[in-house]
């Protein structure tokens, strides 16, 4: 059976997701209502988090599939499959056109040679232009250096969400079926021999309880047979012996066991324990490697605590540090854009890094609902120095806004060192295009959602470590802070609402440290929430005993890490996001402000 290997790539929301699971269901590999995002956060948040596959035949042909996040923030799920696979398909939102995402993924695939195929999704949208966004994918092909033939590419004009395609927008929407003659029309096949030397890549890898950590291959040459010795190689690192214990092909989104797998084809085996991703898989410790695959490095850092708050291990099955390492450890196997590093001697304080915000987000949401307790640090940025120079990592910054407010969007900008590279208006919109460092994005998503009330789209891709752009004012806020332990009353809330945004909402448990708001005039203000209205005989008012409380602004893991100052931490149960003071007394938080920093 003759084998082609895609993968779907495209910027976050664009559709592929919605696209991949219609052909699987078009060529009858999965049942209907089955979707490539499994993972319980990606069906709650609407993102595609891993990178997973899948296979569908069609025509006799198997075709292997790929999906991809769309997010840059876990790129490193991209980069590494775009070498497992022979092309991309390359999904473009019809109305919004090419976003900073599909430039990230894009230059990748064409600097690996691939010879994209370009599917317009969503021309069914009431503001679509399926042509504007082909000249404007054109252009961005030549802007990244495509060469002649990838300029040639093959376009698909789609409508994911009801499983049709066609070649021409004038032609009958019927199914995706000329997606799919498209695929194998253009696509080399493999013809899955066994013959010849073996050389597989791992591109990704897969953990079981049962049978440890597994690699996900792909075949260039030779075959994999169940039970045979192999080598895993790779530049630098000492080579490796296993001997494969299972192994396993995909059929659908399920796995299927199989004895042997050929010459282009894609498997999941196991039996080599060290396994990483981009080692080569051979027949004998001689044989050459594949070009080794490179992840980008982590952008931001943020420091995982044990809870040792007042209310620490009252929720979580997870709280002490040797638990907490096993799991970053684990987490290790299968999330390659991540590092961790512990932080002095005591193994209490871990270094996480990660490729943004939102990927750490993901993990810490992960370990809550896995039952850990956890405190973490403010992000922050990574700096590294060359040649005398420090530098931090500089991102291109894309925004869709109403025109009415892009001139207060470029101000605030303007003031966390953002540089305006372009400007596009379009139906009453503009999108502006900025190069920014990466600490200006920190904290400032929240702002943005108020600024454009809720109509703005941001997004970014990370650009390169550019020298150091200077202080950057975040915010103004400073923090309220309970200076008493108890139930806060709703009577005493009413009243702090007045200095600013509360957190919490009446009957909420807080104690002694907690960040319950802040405070609109800039500095710290400890409080008592938990006081009650006083009691007396006098005669009160109709109005009186009607508490006028503002909804308070929930804390979520994303909310906190953007809102939280340095002296702060964020402090994750199973039940409950808090923040809280590093030093949870007055005279502490007074000591450390005095005592000379380290």
């Amino acid at each position: 059976m003759e084998i082609r290997n895609i993968a779907i790539i495209a910027h976050v929301d664009h559709g592929k997701t919605t696209l991949t699971d219609a052909l699987l269901k078009y060529a009858g590999a999965v049942k209907a209502g089955t979707t490539m995002d499994s993972n319980a956060l990606e069906q709650e948040r609407g993102i595609t988090i891993y990178a997973k596959n899948a296979s569908l035949i069609y025509k006799g042909t198997k075709i292997n599939i790929v999906d991809t996040p769309g997010h840059a923030d876990f790129g490193s799920e991209v980069e590494r499959v775009l070498r497992s696979i022979d092309t991309v398909i390359l999904v473009v939102d019809a109305q919004e056109g090419p976003m900073p995402q599909t430039r990230f993924v894009l230059k990748k695939s064409l600097e690996l040679g691939h010879k994209p195929i370009v599917v317009i999704n969503k021309i069914d949208k009431p503001a679509a232009r399926p042509a504007e966004a082909h000249d404007e994918i054109l252009e961005l092909f030549i802007e990244l250096g495509a060469s002649n033939d990838q300029l040639d590419f093959p376009v698909v004009y789609a409508i994911g969400r009801e499983g049709v395609a066609k070649i021409n927008l004038t032609d009958e929407s019927k199914d995706l079926s000329p997606l799919l003659d498209t695929i194998i029309k253009h696509i080399p096949a493999h013809s899955g021999s066994t013959e010849g030397e073996l050389q597989a890549q791992v591109f990704n890898l897969a953990y079981d309880d049962f049978m440890g950590r597994m690699a996900i291959a792909r075949i260039y040459s030779g075959g994999l047979k169940d039970g045979a010795d192999v080598y895993a190689k790779r530049d630098s690192v000492a080579t490796r012996k296993g001997r494969i214990t299972k192994m396993f092909t995909f059929e659908g989104l399920s796995r299927k066991e199989i004895k042997e797998a050929g010459e282009g084809d894609i498997v999941l085996v196991a039996g080599i324990p060290d396994v990483y991703i981009g080692d080569t898989l051979l027949n004998s410790p001689e044989a050459d490697t594949l070009p080794a695959i490179k992840v980008d490095e982590p952008t931001i850092t943020m420091n995982f605590l044990v809870n040792d708050s007042p209310f620490g291990g009252r929720e979580g099955k997870f709280v002490t540090s040797r638990q907490i390492r096993a799991r970053l450890d684990k987490e290790l196997e299968v999330n390659v854009g991540l590092k961790v590093g512990d932080v002095g001697t005591g193994g209490e304080e871990f270094e996480v890094k990660g490729r943004g915000e939102l990927h750490i987000a993901i993990l810490l949401e992960t370990m809550r609902r896995e039952g850990f307790e956890i405190q973490v640090s403010r992000p922050v940025v990574i700096t590294k120095e060359e040649n005398g120079v420090l530098l931090e990592p500089f991102e291109e910054v894309v925004i869709d806004v109403p025109e009415a407010v892009a001139g207060t969007i470029i101000s605030t900008m303007s003031e966390r060192k953002a540089i305006l590279t372009s400007t596009k208006e379009h139906e009453s919109r503009s999108r502006l295009i900025f190069e920014s460092p990466t600490r200006a994005l920190l904290g400032y998503r929240n702002k943005f959602l108020i600024d454009t009330k809720g109509e703005g789209l941001l997004s970014s891709r990370f650009l390169e470590f550019r020298p150091y752009a200077g202080e950057i004012n975040r915010y103004n806020y400073g923090s309220m802070i309970s200076m008493e332990s108890g139930k806060a009353a709703g009577y005493s809330l009413e009243n702090l609402q007045l200095r600013g945004v509360l957190y919490i909402k009446p009957a909420t448990e807080v104690y002694e440290g907690m960040v319950i708001g802040n405070v609109t005039k800039g500095n710290d203000l400890s409080v008592n929430p938990v006081k009650e209205k006083a009691m007396s005989n006098m005669r009160q008012k109709g109005s009186d005993g009607i508490l006028a409380i503002v909804p308070p602004l929930e804390i979520t893991i994303e909310r906190g890490m953007e809102i939280m100052s340095d002296d702060e931490y964020l402090e994750i149960t199973p039940k409950n996001v808090r923040l809280r003071k590093k030093y949870l007394t007055e005279n502490e938080r007074v000591r450390a402000t005095r005592s000379p920093k380290k």
